[in-house]
């Protein structure tokens, strides 16, 4: 009997071309139709979105603000962010969120998803936060129905995130759960 090589940790600046990848294939998927700017503003020079994550992974904004990939073997095929609630009626001491939450297209229901979803609120609950938040695409409705079944509910809260070209817009929702 074999058992696959997958795991979660918290990601090395080194990971950063293997999460620029993993985000850039997925925005692609998600965005490409509805919110074609989105694309635009990841940027088209590979070495500068790399750059851009190895200047978060060295120098996260402050010490709660956490970067974790989900690997097969050595290959990333997801990451997550955490980190304090940035929202108006979030209070940061106690409020996290799940800022980023991306399997790799292809990658998905084969669990990455669901140990990096544990290890993203394992981390949250050990920086003391008690209630986690995230925000989905309204049209997500797999992403919804995988934090639906971990517990995850909607608070009522909304928004409508526009590109920069103002040729598309994704309206979002936000799910939370209590941690701790």
């Amino acid at each position: 009997m074999t058992t696959a090589d997958v795991s979660v940790r918290v990601a090395w600046s080194q990971d950063a071309a293997g999460i620029a990848a993993v985000q850039l294939r997925s925005w692609q998927q998600r965005y490409d139709e509805v919110a074609p700017g989105a694309l635009a503003e990841l940027g088209t020079d590979d070495a500068l979105r790399v750059a851009s994550w190895e200047q978060y992974l060295t120098r996260p904004p402050e010490a709660r603000y956490r970067a974790l990939v989900a690997l097969e073997r050595v290959r990333i095929v997801g990451f997550a962010l955490t980190g304090p609630a940035t929202d108006p009626d979030a209070d940061p001491a106690t409020d996290g969120e799940l800022a980023e939450f991306t399997v790799e297209p292809g990658r998905t229901r084969q669990g990455h998803g669901s140990r990096l979803l544990q290890a993203a609120v394992d981390t949250l609950a050990a920086d003391g936060f008690t209630r986690v938040v995230s925000w989905i695409d309204s049209t997500d409705d797999a992403a919804r129905a995988f934090l639906e079944s971990a517990g995850w509910a909607p608070d009522g809260a909304s928004r409508e995130l526009s590109d920069e070209s103002g040729a598309g817009s994704v309206k979002q929702v936000r799910l939370h759960t209590a941690i701790g």
